[in-house]
């Protein structure tokens, strides 16, 4: 699988020759301005929830590619009439098998409105198992004892977990997930965007070291390949 980081929680993973695109905010970022958000490629887009920074670019990416968005009921509805009518509602729990895969949502523990204000459902995470490897993708979200589940009943090659504290669990918080969900290769997001949630990138590795764990901090544009 090759991994593209985009910036804070962004990230175009591809998928047996698929794009899966995860919660769009390029454009708004200042760290991203180097990024072409016109040429981003999108086959699907997993939504975790509807707050801006993290789905500033998806009705324009969507409708560019026609790709397909896998989210929260109610962000379905707010898209369609946002005229984006290339999507998949699902919620907490369920799962669905696509053509590149299975896509599961977890519980994430956070909250979710859409930009005009109106209420975005549940925030969820996803896991996604398909013949070329299993990931988590942990969306905004506290630690949670529910991620104990994810370790009991899937094997996860690698996650995505948020480091930022603040406003998501922070590094010690992420130390522990990665426990819960039995996975030790974990690629970091939603951190340094905003003040509120900077980080010591130097310590935050370290602690994962101390912890037998790899933490891998991305730049903004890199690919690398799992």
């Amino acid at each position: 699988m090759k991994i593209t980081f985009y910036g804070h929680s962004c990230f175009g993973i591809e998928v047996k020759g698929k794009h899966l695109l995860f919660d769009p905010f390029i454009s708004p970022n200042p760290l991203a301005a180097h990024i072409d958000v016109n040429s981003v490629k999108a086959d699907f887009i997993l939504q975790s929830h509807g707050h801006m920074d993290h789905i500033a670019d998806t009705v324009a990416i969507a409708k560019r590619t026609g790709a397909t968005v896998i989210c929260a009921f109610e962000i379905h509805e707010w898209l369609n009439n946002q005229g984006v009518t290339t999507t998949h509602p699902m919620n907490t729990g369920g799962k669905w098998m696509f053509d590149f895969g299975k896509v599961k949502c977890v519980a994430a523990v956070h909250s979710s409105s859409l930009p005009d204000g109106s209420y975005g459902g549940n925030p969820m995470g996803f896991v996604i198992e398909s013949d070329e490897g299993n990931f988590y993708y942990a969306g905004d979200t506290a630690l949670t004892y529910d991620m104990k589940l994810i370790g009991e009943y899937r094997k996860v090659d690698f996650a995505l977990l948020p480091l930022g504290d603040n406003f998501t669990m922070g590094v010690d918080n992420a130390i522990i997930a990665s426990d819960f969900i039995k996975c030790n290769d974990i690629i970091g997001m939603h951190y340094d965007t905003f003040g509120y949630i900077k980080i010591d990138s130097s310590e935050a590795i370290q602690k994962f070291e101390r912890s037998g764990k790899k933490l891998t901090l991305m730049n903004i544009g890199e690919t690398i390949t799992k």
